[in-house]
């Protein structure tokens, strides 16, 4: 017997629902274009409010983050016991409204209040989709159904940074943030309105899943070395990803200029079209390869144990660390976005995999908190520390390398925390079946 035999919904479909699937991977991607459209409008937005390096790590990371993770379990808490796709509406509302608001920023600390009204939102989101998602498809499919899901990563990253860009060229970067925000709002009303809760039948036919007191949530996940494993290795390839991918911008346009103007020329649009068009295509498309074919490779390992969830992301991170760290350092723009290229798609291999691994492991009961807690560790090092970290290490390194090449290193550094998550859901693998034998005893 495994955690998989309590659900809410004894009568999963048996073929993936495909419709619901899409609909929470669009509710995803307008969280990741909300988060991602910063990346584009990060220099033209410093130079109107006068921002540091380190203030941007703020907006970028530790703000948002901060909120994030620390509503994250109680929101996820609520998801465990009541209707996710009402939180899930709800969530987006807010963040897309603060997301707007963004727009209407008059110094740092209006800035900086806006972007935690998005954290504040967002929390509510994946964890309560996750559980969602995992009582939607049976364990063979959940690779896929996570990985589909995370599709939103590179799909509203690819919208964020072709949208900023169009939008910064045309109306600047407050209508950016207006634009991007409203849209959102009206999602959630389909969300609210569309979207079944197998919950709902599974009071009408008495098979609803009985409530875990916390401390009995806590204590099952503290006997899963693996689960903390995961949780951690995954953080890692976090700090590593969003460290690099808040300044992706400021790369480009400060130690590249001359290098995407001469690119822009060539097609005949502005610098800020190309390069959001650019860093969209890569980020977006190749991660969205990435990610399907992570989710394949994820269930196609697990079919012989759940240990295989954990060899993708081993060895994807791995591979990914000096990726980025080329992609920083390369000397011209073409190089340097072949490197982006490679690491973005080897990185988006783990998406379907890290996510699985626990929705599997899990009790049925603890999932969204399980998927909770997960994202705490996850963004409370990746998400908050990540683009923190890459911002003081480019102020810190400017005086002796000169702005381009302090960012340049800062960015570059990046690649020993993959190293490090690569090695920690190795040691994940090495215990992950005697953790799910537990869950059976």
């Amino acid at each position: 017997m495994t955690s998989d035999t309590i659900t809410p919904d004894t009568a999963r479909p048996a073929s993936m629902p495909y419709g619901a699937l899409f609909l929470l991977m669009t509710v995803y991607a307008f969280n990741m274009l909300d988060r991602q459209i910063v990346t584009i409008l990060v220099e033209p937005m410093k130079a109107d409010l006068g921002l540091a390096d380190w203030q941007i790590g703020m907006i970028s990371g530790l703000a948002f983050a901060l909120f994030y993770t620390l509503l994250g379990i109680p929101l996820a808490r609520i998801a465990d016991r009541g209707n996710r796709v009402g939180m899930i509406a709800i969530a987006l509302a807010v963040w897309s409204g603060f997301t707007a608001l963004c727009g209407l920023a008059r110094n740092f600390t209006e800035l900086l209040l806006a972007r935690i009204g998005v954290g504040v939102g967002e929390a509510g989101c994946t964890p309560a989709a996750h559980s969602l998602i995992t009582d939607y498809v049976p364990r063979e499919q959940r690779g896929r159904a996570l990985a589909l899901y995370s599709l939103g990563v590179p799909v509203g990253s690819l919208a964020g940074l072709v949208l900023g860009g169009i939008l910064l060229a045309t109306l600047g970067w407050r209508a950016a943030f207006l634009i991007a925000g409203v849209p959102g709002i009206l999602l959630a009303l389909i969300v609210w309105f569309t979207l079944d809760e197998p919950r709902k039948r599974a009071i009408t036919t008495q098979t609803a899943v009985p409530h875990m007191p916390l401390s009995q949530v806590l204590a099952t996940l503290r006997r899963l070395p693996s689960f903390w494993l995961i949780s951690f290795g995954t953080a890692m390839g976090a700090f590593g990803y969003y460290g690099q991918a808040s300044f992706f911008g400021s790369l480009y346009m400060r130690t590249h200029v001359a290098g995407i103007d001469a690119m822009a020329a060539g097609w005949g649009v502005p610098s800020t079209v190309f390069l959001g068009l650019s860093l969209g295509l890569i980020v977006g498309l190749v991660g969205m390869v990435g990610t399907f074919v992570g989710g394949q490779l994820a269930d196609s390992a697990a079919r012989r144990g759940i240990r295989g969830y954990t060899l993708v992301p081993s060895t994807s991170l791995v591979i990914a660390a000096p990726l980025f760290a080329g992609a920083a350092l390369s000397p011209t723009v073409s190089l340097s976005f072949a490197f982006l290229s490679g690491a973005i798609f080897v990185h988006a291999l783990n998406y379907g995999s890290v996510f699985a691994s626990v929705q599997t492991l899990v009790p049925a009961r603890v999932r969204a908190m399980a998927a909770a807690v997960q994202l705490f560790v996850t963004n409370a090092i990746g998400l908050a520390l990540g683009p923190l970290f890459v911002g003081i290490a480019s102020d810190l390194l400017a005086p002796s390398l000169g702005t381009e090449q302090g960012l340049r290193a800062a960015m570059a550094l990046v690649a020993l925390p993959l190293a490090v998550g690569s090695l920690l859901f190795w040691l994940a693998g090495r215990r992950i079946e005697a953790d799910e034998a537990k869950q059976g005893a």
